[in-house]
């Protein structure tokens, strides 16, 4: 399939675009950072031109559904919502060195297609529980979720760096210590209500397919646990002025819970949720 061949491609766009990231980032030449991101930002019309035509080439197959309807599908969706997340953050504050941190998550995400077996990238009809127009709100509000959270992390851990060796060398060409807190919350908050809207439109799906709200199935307690780290991370930022460390540390854990209800949950746990292998 052509949009398979183009999602290939665009892993190494994504690879070549991280090393340039990462060496914009130890030579601090303007022309590597320019080439980063007009490099990342080709990746990411290509990612968009891959789900395009493999919406096109289900409804050629006479199946036409939106390709979100398992593992390959959701990973290449993943991949995107990253990208976008991170080019409105570039765009938005100018911190280009945040790519060298956000990239990768990125590149790896569509490595994961290569390099697990139980990754098919074959195109199959909706299983009943699917056939639903829930199906396109709900997971895209889930995957730019998980998105931001992806960024979160990411600039989590330059803080912890710069905080740790604030000012020397290459830890001088970060964002300060206050642009990346505040782009650490504006990251969860945005991921936040996204997943709050997820677990609720999942919540009304689950009601049509399986005439039930909530079933504590294994996908629906992690989605809860993840959305719940992430309110404790608002909460202790409201209530008790968490910033700095302790909140890039819960941005962080934050991401892990987000991984495994992701991947974790599909790969190892079975439930209502299966079909996502």
């Amino acid at each position: 399939m052509i949009s398979s061949k183009i999602v290939s491609i665009v892993t190494f766009i994504y690879l070549f675009s991280t090393v340039l990231y990462i060496s914009y980032l130890f030579f601090r030449s303007k022309a590597l950072g320019r080439a980063a991101f007009l490099l990342i930002l080709l990746g990411f019309i290509g990612n968009t031109a891959g789900i395009g035509l493999r919406w096109l080439e289900s409804y050629r197959l006479g199946m036409g559904h939106a390709p979100m309807s398992n593992l390959y599908e959701s990973l290449v969706l993943f991949a995107w919502a990253i990208v976008l997340i991170y080019l409105v953050v570039e765009l938005k504050y100018r911190a280009r060195v945040v790519g060298a941190f956000v990239s990768p998550f990125a590149f790896l995400t569509l490595a994961f297609l290569s390099l697990s077996p139980q990754v098919s990238e074959q195109i199959e009809p909706l299983i009943p529980a699917l056939q639903s127009n829930w199906l396109t709100s709900h997971v895209i509000t889930c995957f730019i979720a998980y998105a931001a959270f992806a960024v979160s992390c990411g600039v989590s851990i330059m803080y912890l760096i710069r905080a740790r060796k604030d000012g020397q060398g290459i830890i001088e060409f970060f964002p300060s210590l206050n642009t990346l807190d505040d782009l650490n919350y504006k990251a969860i908050a945005v991921g936040f209500s996204l997943l709050a809207i997820g677990i609720i439109t999942g919540a009304a799906w689950a009601d049509v397919a399986w005439g039930s709200y909530w079933s504590w199935d294994p996908k629906e307690t992690w989605s809860l646990i993840t959305w719940f780290i992430y309110a404790a991370f608002l909460h202790a930022r409201f209530t008790y002025g968490w910033r700095g460390k302790r909140a890039a540390i819960l941005s962080i854990v934050g991401f892990i819970a987000v991984l495994f209800t992701y991947l974790g949950v599909n790969l190892v746990l079975s439930g209502l949720h299966s079909y996502a292998n």
